[in-house]
């Protein structure tokens, strides 16, 4: 099966998998596991911080990331498009008592910096108050630019505001620019990274910031069930993600960018091509074709989707340029016959 609803399906890798059998272990939470302890350790270095912590997923990261920065009755700013404020169950308010104010993201992904300071609260005992700026990068597939996440860092700055970074997908980001991960993480007081999406660990992402901040972190980690055991076997994936998988994902877009062009020419669908940046392809259904009988025949023929009348068809490393070829003959059969 071709497997295009996120990267978030990829197996690990052989070299994975050896990996994990042959992990050196022993109780994170007593700070015992070596293998934790010496990812925690790469990572930091590698990307730019003082301190970071293993955690289970990008959405325990990220609302780890929110307590650890704001306290109860305080506020985060976030795209309306945002993982941290639309995807995440609510946990930041549920869990943190922390109030959300999302503005409205533009056609690249940003926030208006405008929008952005215009939205941070006056320090008066009426209103929440404003801690801490979120961004996205990707945003649904897209890159903020260098210059952009420099003006944000700045405007944080002048607010006294910190500024957190959802870095699920930042390794796209930063392979569609050339750049290292860390040069994109400079310009922000923390920062989550997923292991388990295109950098296909089984399980697992990072949050990064300074000593006393990941300190807050592992203390909420353990309060909100995040502490593991004998958690190297998963570190030890961990750390192959961050060092083989990486430049890889150079493959990925260039896939994308072939499944966007063979998707154009299709009549039932639409494709702005100019928004595939990364892995991520969007394509408009004809207001005639029923998204789930669409999903249903693709599934057939060996093609999976997510039904939507705006799909979304993520490239990963177990789609190769074969299977992309596939997957558009596929659209073109099925679409002839629904």
């Amino acid at each position: 099966m071709i497997d295009l609803r996120s990267d978030t399906v990829t197996q690990p890798t052989a070299a994975m998998r050896a990996a994990m059998a042959s992990a050196v272990v022993g109780d994170d939470v007593y700070g015992d596991d070596p293998t934790v302890n010496h990812l925690e350790q790469m990572a930091a270095e590698m990307l730019g911080f003082d301190d970071a912590l293993f955690t289970t997923s990008g959405t325990q990261a990220n609302l780890l990331a929110l307590m650890s920065h704001c306290h109860r009755g305080d506020e985060y700013i976030c795209g309306q498009q945002a993982h941290n404020y639309k995807y995440e169950a609510g946990g930041a308010a549920v869990l943190g008592s922390i109030q959300p104010q999302p503005i409205a993201n533009q056609a690249d992904g940003s926030l208006l910096l405008a929008d952005v300071s215009a939205a941070i609260k006056p320090d008066d005992f009426h209103f929440a108050r404003t801690r801490l700026i979120s961004l996205e990068n990707t945003i649904g597939g897209k890159v903020l630019p260098q210059q952009y996440l420099a003006d944000a860092q700045q405007l944080a700055f002048s607010k006294g505001l910190k500024i957190h970074l959802d870095g699920a997908r930042v390794a796209n980001a930063a392979v569609a620019q050339g750049l290292a991960i860390a040069d994109i993480m400079q310009f922000f007081d923390s920062a989550t990274l997923c292991l388990s999406k295109g950098l296909c660990a089984p399980v697992g992402s990072l949050l990064l910031g300074d000593e006393h901040f990941i300190q807050r972190a592992r203390r909420w980690r353990k309060m909100l069930g995040g502490g593991m055991r004998q958690a190297g076997i998963l570190a030890a994936a961990g750390e192959l993600a961050l060092t083989q998988q990486v430049a890889r994902l150079a493959d990925d877009h260039a896939n994308a960018q072939i499944l966007a062009e063979g998707l154009s020419q299709i009549a039932e669908l639409t494709v702005d091509r100019s928004l595939v940046q990364t892995n991520m392809v969007f394509a408009e259904l004809d207001s005639k074709v029923d998204p789930q009988l669409l999903t249903t025949k693709l599934a057939e023929a060996g093609v999976r989707i997510s039904a939507s009348k705006t799909l979304r068809l993520v490239t990963h490393n177990d789609i190769a340029t074969a299977d992309i070829h596939k997957t558009i003959a596929a659209f073109k059969h099925c679409l002839a016959h629904v």
